[in-house]
């Protein structure tokens, strides 16, 4: 009886791990970042930069030298941004700056931003099927700068630049630790927390400290599926995952599963003191 017990409750689980799991996308996995049709080239222009893309409206000598991006992005240099919590950031003056808001904001504003970077790819609608308790506006949630509030107002959008930073220990973080701004989910809620659902995320160091950009959370590449492989980066069983809006992680708010949390442990891999590790639950990732 034991044995029977033991033989059910494996297939159980092992249909509750096959449900997590999706099969690979039928459609373009670059989603959205197709651009009307233009794909690849609508952002890295194989000659001449943005002059090549004939979208140059500002004079830059760098043009296309970084990522052989091909969007003007000479509108947004040097410009001071202000997001969420008064995190102040002054953007890169060059794409030769290095650091690394360059290719983690810089190039993404140059499509996403309303305000400075006007006449762009983005054309304000979404082209993802939302789930329909997720909202009814089909406006891109992400024409930073534009977005139906105030032209100009930033502090509706989450921190990135160099001065959003991710640390380690106190009330509101994990228990990890940071060296070299390279985050170890090493202590012991943390590492449950990557066993339970993963860190995903790609922070970038600056001045020995991680910080957020736009690609920290976002795969530009990759809309709609996650490849999740089981081992230091996640405990999940290995497969491609449902995502949704470029998230670098299994993110599916469409999910039909009561009491689904995935969409909560994204946000829980920067933000520990809201975790259930943190906090002595033992509630682990449900799809």
């Amino acid at each position: 009886m034991k044995r029977n017990l033991f033989i059910a409750t494996f297939f159980l689980a092992a249909a509750g791990f096959a449900a997590a799991q999706i099969a690979a996308p039928s459609t373009d996995v670059l989603g959205a970042h197709l651009n009307y049709g233009r794909g690849c080239a609508a952002c890295h222009a194989p000659h001449s930069g943005a002059y090549g893309n004939g979208v140059a409206k500002t004079a830059d000598p760098n043009a296309g030298g970084l990522a052989l991006w091909g969007e003007d992005v000479g509108s947004l240099y040097g410009k001071s941004l202000t997001f969420a919590g008064n995190t102040a950031e002054s953007l890169p003056t060059s794409l030769a700056a290095g650091t690394p808001d360059v290719t983690g904001v810089l190039m993404c504003l140059s499509c996403h931003d309303g305000n400075y970077a006007q006449g762009a790819m983005m054309q304000n609608a979404v082209y993802e099927k939302l789930p329909s308790t997720y909202g009814t506006s089909n406006a891109i949630p992400t024409l930073l700068g534009n977005d139906g509030t105030t032209v100009g107002n930033y502090l509706n959008d989450h921190p990135v630049g160099l001065n959003a930073t991710v640390s380690c220990g106190g009330q509101y973080n994990w228990d990890c630790t940071e060296t070299n701004g390279k985050i170890s989910m090493t202590g012991t809620a943390s590492a449950a927390f990557v066993q339970n659902y993963g860190f995903f995320v790609s922070l970038s160091a600056y001045n020995n400290t991680a910080v957020v950009t736009c690609t920290s959370c976002h795969n530009q590449h990759l809309m709609n599926v996650v490849k999740v492989t089981n081992g230091a980066t996640s405990g999940l069983p290995s497969g491609n995952y449902a995502t949704m809006f470029f998230i670098r992680a299994p993110y599916n708010p469409a999910s039909g599963t009561a009491k689904s949390n995935q969409t909560a442990q994204f946000c829980r891999q920067c933000h520990g003191g809201e975790s259930n590790e943190m906090n002595g639950g033992t509630a682990v990732t449900t799809f």
